[in-house]
């Protein structure tokens, strides 16, 4: 089972084999989860960590949205949204295929830590718990050696993805200046997914004439682009028993586009470019409006509208939005209000 600090939110019936994609109810007497985040918060922010032996770390105040606090550690700050006011949701990535981190390990605990937190979270534990607490102790939890235990920690706790890491090390020794010892060790490019994953963007203020509910077929509807928009950045980072690291994504928006949710209509979609203007990034040009003509009712229903930005994503290894880009890449992100249009037929008069 998952070791974890004792708490007021301790549960009964803790999950062992939760890696290997079995649900094992175990009696009582286990330990909770380290940092358990409120269930169904998938930001991760939602949770606070509780009362650690070594001491919470200090929190960098930060922007003004976006922030909070994913695992146990790590702390997520976000400049504030540009946009005029318009109302901001989490950036969805434009590669369907990629998924944030689902855990990684953190410092948690000095050599003596580590042994209080075993001796008093295993007290009494059945099989397997009490194996795993058994190695710890043959191995004396490391005492006298320089270094910290990392331990695992899950972005969320609804537990829909595998974590790749096995149910016999919950927790790993790392030597101070040792090399990576692990795939799912903490670094600045974790950090930077965890980051993008929760970033907040600004919907695009797209504005119709005539008004949604009353488009005329094969009158042309002008979609207008209302707002400037800047740049986005968000930094995940983790200062806890000396380590220290950061990574920041910085979105910037590169294109607009829109759909008339239909294609009986005149362009179907509309593309245009972003650029950077004295108050932020707009539409390429101010004549660049798009003009959609829709050219079949839509009955006793609607047309689903969407406009969506597109924001090219990158990102440093430290606190500042400036510094120079790192590889892997991130994905673009996207940004996407939708509204229903109902477009009726223009009714003529016979005399």
């Amino acid at each position: 089972m998952r070791p974890g600090l004792k708490s007021g939110a301790v549960r009964a019936g803790v999950r062992f084999a939760l890696v290997a994609g079995l649900v094992v109810t175990l009696g009582t007497g286990f330990p909770a989860y380290a940092g358990d985040p409120k269930t169904g918060d998938d930001t991760g922010t939602g949770g606070q960590p509780p009362a650690d032996p070594g001491g919470a770390p200090g929190s960098k105040s930060g922007g003004n949205s976006g922030n909070g606090s994913v695992g146990a550690h790590i702390q997520i700050n976000q400049s504030r949204t540009g946009g005029s006011g318009s109302s901001t949701s989490r950036a969805t990535s434009s590669n369907a295929n990629w998924k944030p981190p689902v855990c990684w390990y953190e410092p948690m605990y000095t050599p003596d830590e580590y042994e209080d937190f075993i001796k008093s979270s295993y007290k009494g534990a059945q099989e397997p718990a009490a194996s795993y607490a058994k190695k710890r102790a043959d191995e004396d939890y490391h005492k006298g050696d320089k270094g910290l235990w990392w331990q695992v920690q899950f972005r969320n706790d609804n537990y829909t993805d595998a974590c790749p890491v096995t149910p016999d090390n919950w927790e790993i020794w790392i030597p101070p200046a040792q090399p990576k010892a692990d795939p799912n060790q903490l670094t600045p490019e974790i950090l930077s997914e965890l980051a993008y994953n929760s970033t907040k963007l600004p919907k695009p203020p797209v504005v119709l004439n005539p008004s949604a509910n009353h488009l005329k077929v094969n009158v042309g509807t002008r979609v207008k682009f209302e707002g400037n928009f800047d740049r986005v950045w968000t930094t995940a980072s983790i200062n806890y028993k000396g380590v220290a690291m950061a990574a920041t994504t910085v979105a910037t928006p590169v294109a607009l586009r829109v759909d008339a949710g239909t294609s009986d209509a005149d362009p179907q979609s509309c593309t245009y470019d972003l650029v950077k203007g004295n108050d932020g990034y707009t539409v390429d040009s101010k004549d660049a409006a798009c003009n959609v003509t829709y050219q079949r009712s839509s009955g006793t229903g609607t047309y689903p509208f969407v406009a969506s930005i597109t924001w090219n994503v990158t990102w440093t290894d430290s606190a500042d939005p400036d510094g120079p880009a790192r590889q892997p890449g991130l994905p673009d992100g996207l940004s996407t209000y939708e509204q229903n249009v109902t477009v009726k037929e223009i009714q003529a008069v016979n005399r």
